[in-house]
């Protein structure tokens, strides 16, 4: 079976440095909110729900990921999330995808590279940078899997600023927000719609047991949020995938639902290390 693991970037790896971050027509600015965490995060995955034939009778697997960076210098993510589905017929398929980008601090470039293996088996390799114009128009250019150029009108977010559009949103007491993002998944061929359904925010202890530095997580405000894909060539379909989870003021993400419609992979912080970062020199 071969389907298509989502890039965990969209929602994980792009929590910004200590200079904080604001959306503002696409681009990223200088803000006085809660200053974002850099961190190492590792998740454990499990089958939640199933439906019909497609479904895995079993899965497991495991999500890294590492964010430094900051405002002023960029922020860089890696990122690598393996995945066992088991059929119920046939033997284990094991999915390994490694990722890593570097957001410019505006908001204005991303450059990316994932690699994508089957069974132990190199199956795809996405490299290629992306531009953003002051119109906000977006242009992509690929060295792999081959040499390619895209252009999108104007519109779509990087990630980064994907992440802060969600959060300046919950802040706000909103419940609902759409935006196209460009994220170099998908070969690096595809902008995505996203609708963003956020819920009330809350307080207190972690939402999840982990490891001490998970201190970090306490009194912080977090929301429950989901974000739908979907493809805008494909009018009416349902979403590609949705991903779920508690989001944090300062960046990190706890309780992830990665969504396929045929089943669910449930991800469990395991376990959390704040990391140091330089702030930004004023």
């Amino acid at each position: 079976m071969t389907q298509r693991m989502p890039l965990f970037r969209p929602l994980l790896a792009i929590f910004a440095g200590a200079c904080g971050l604001a959306a503002a027509n696409g681009a990223l600015a200088a803000s006085a909110a809660m200053p974002f965490l850099a961190h190492r995060a590792i998740y454990d995955l499990k089958l939640g729900k199933t439906s019909g034939s497609q479904a895995p009778a079993s899965a497991q697997g495991r999500i890294v990921y590492e964010f430094t960076g900051s405002a002023c210098e960029g922020y860089v993510t890696n990122f690598r999330q393996m995945t066992e589905l088991q059929m119920e017929e046939g033997g284990p398929r094991v999915s390994d995808m490694r990722s890593s980008t570097f957001e410019d601090g505006d908001g204005s470039g991303f450059r990316f590279r994932t690699d994508t293996y089957m069974d132990g088996r190199l199956m795809e390799t996405v490299d290629g940078k992306a531009r953003k114009a002051g119109d906000g128009a977006v242009s992509v250019e690929l060295s792999k899997p081959a040499p390619d150029r895209q252009d999108y009108a104007p519109g779509p977010i990087f990630p980064t600023a994907h992440m802060q559009f969600v959060i300046e949103a919950a802040k706000a007491g909103e419940r609902t927000r759409e935006t196209p993002i460009y994220d170099g998944s998908d070969s690096g061929k595809r902008v995505f719609d996203t609708m963003i359904v956020m819920g009330p925010a809350a307080t207190g202890a972690p939402s999840e047991k982990v490891a001490a530095d998970a201190e970090a997580l306490r009194d912080v405000r977090r929301w429950p949020v989901s974000v739908s894909y979907f493809d805008p060539l494909k009018q009416d379909a349902p979403p590609n995938y949705v991903l779920a989870f508690d989001l944090y003021e300062n960046g990190v993400t706890a309780k992830l639902r990665i969504d396929y419609g045929a089943y669910t992979l449930v991800g469990e912080l395991a376990k959390f290390e704040a990391l140091p970062l330089k702030p930004c020199e004023k």
